[in-house]
């Protein structure tokens, strides 16, 4: 369900005001595909009502209300010496209340395939009895919903110039697990604050910022291929996969600076100085390949965590919801982001993954698996030994043999279950508002998977 509020002026005594495109507006943006939006007026003095939108007809509406309650009759009402508590500034409108019997404070619209479900003639009225005011209707809109998210990257992809927009659009639209965004979506719903709306905003401004920093990645990895698409940087030139990703990363910083949030800001930006300081590591760290545990978590907290952490503070941040549940989803997304890139790792070596086994070992990337096969008493002195010299497709086959035939992987996998762990006990800390299971589930799941 999604809630908020449809706020207008009128400007006369008696006004029918024709809401029916702003309320499209409401389902467009919503995403609703199909459901209902229920209204509900939150003034004595205001209706709703469905008719047509024709000059003569609303004219004769207003004559009749004026005929059933007309102004110069005496009402109870407007003998403020009979009232208790009458605010200064009390107008006398005791007709405008009875006219308000004749029309509804409450209203239901069905939605199909995205769109109001109306007449040809029919328009959808707000109905002023005592203008000019400011007003506002509550809306909620229950149903089956498009994902908001990826309306919200898709609009966004649009607005921009074609040549940068289209090698983006081409990395987006080719999937990858939304890990990060839904991130956002969950914890943004633990504060008093949760607008869904402004949230699917910000989700989608940090999906942009990880892909930004993939294009990046690809660059520097020489990587032909993401997602089964060409990499900007193998499509479009290395010159373009550096504007490419320097756009969408400014353009992410400004969308998550539009939110108004000083906190959500600070998180993201904090997170995006350990992103670019833990690519140099890994760049520098790569003549020492394959590396060691502690080098290879630093880097990992850095290129991996650093986004999983700050989308789950910063959804909770953009709802303003207390900072102890702030810090322990920061925890949580710390030791999840971690142990989400330990299984990244161990995927390189399945042939299920729809990967190209061993391309990690191709791209001399950091990974666990060949820093525990490295240390390995048995197979460790080979690997080391393939891994010093020229790695063609003979090298790589065999050290991915020799990784899958040590208990490399099985270190791996149990390392990443055991912080999973770690990060579900820092949510047993915090109220989380029914949400607890989901991000458990959403956990475990990061690492028991094939691709």
């Amino acid at each position: 369900m999604v809630s908020g509020r449809l706020r207008f002026d009128s400007f006369h005594p008696t006004e029918f005001i024709d809401l029916t495109d702003r309320l499209r507006e409401h389902v467009r943006q919503a995403g609703l595909v199909t459901g209902r939006i229920h209204l509900q007026s939150l003034h004595t003095t205001l209706g709703l009502a469905i008719n047509e939108n024709e000059p003569l007809l609303l004219r004769d509406f207003q004559s009749m209300l004026e005929r059933i309650a007309p102004e110069d009759t005496t009402y109870m009402h407007d003998d403020f010496s009979r009232r208790t508590e009458v605010a200064l500034n009390e107008p006398v409108n005791g007709h405008a209340h009875c006219r308000q019997l004749l029309v509804s404070g409450f209203a239901t619209l069905l939605v199909e395939e995205g769109d109001l479900v109306l007449g040809r003639w029919q328009s959808v009225f707000a109905v002023e009895l005592d203008g000019p005011r400011h007003r506002q209707l509550a809306l909620q809109l229950d149903g089956d919903f498009a994902d908001l998210v990826e309306l919200e990257l898709s609009r966004l992809l649009r607005a921009d110039p074609e040549p940068i927009a289209t090698p983006m659009r081409r990395l987006v639209e080719a999937g990858g697990k939304r890990m990060r965004p839904r991130l956002v979506q969950l914890t943004a719903q633990l504060g008093p604050q949760y607008e869904p709306l402004r949230t699917a905003l910000l989700a989608a401004a940090v999906e942009i910022l990880h892909n930004a920093t993939l294009v990046h990645d690809d660059y520097v990895d020489e990587s032909p291929f993401r997602r089964g698409r060409p990499t900007v940087a193998a499509a479009e030139g290395a010159e373009r996969a550096i504007a490419v990703g320097d756009y969408y990363f400014a353009k992410a910083t400004r969308l998550i600076a539009e939110t108004g949030n000083p906190d959500v800001t600070q998180t993201i930006a904090a997170a995006l100085e350990a992103i670019c300081e833990s690519q140099i590591d890994d760049v520098a760290l790569r003549g020492a390949f394959p590396g060691d545990h502690d080098s290879y978590l630093r880097v990992v907290r850095g290129k991996t965590a650093a986004l999983f952490s700050a989308a789950c503070a910063s959804g909770a941040q953009l709802s303003n919801a207390g900072p102890e549940v702030v810090e322990a989803l920061r925890r949580y997304g710390d030791l999840l982001g971690v142990a989400f890139q330990m299984a990244d790792d161990m995927v390189d070596f399945s042939p299920s993954s729809g990967k190209p086994v061993g391309l990690d070992i191709r791209q001399r990337v950091l990974s666990l698996p060949l820093i525990y096969a490295a240390e390995d008493r048995q197979v460790g002195p080979e690997v080391r030994r393939l891994l010093s010299g020229s790695l063609g497709d003979e090298e790589v086959a065999r050290v991915a043999e020799l990784v899958t035939s040590s208990d490399a992987l099985q270190r791996v996998g149990d390392e990443a279950r055991a912080l999973v762990e770690e990060a579900v006990s820092e949510l047993e800390r915090v109220e989380l508002n029914g949400l607890r299971p989901t991000l458990i589930s959403l956990a475990r799941s990061a690492v028991d998977r094939a691709s």
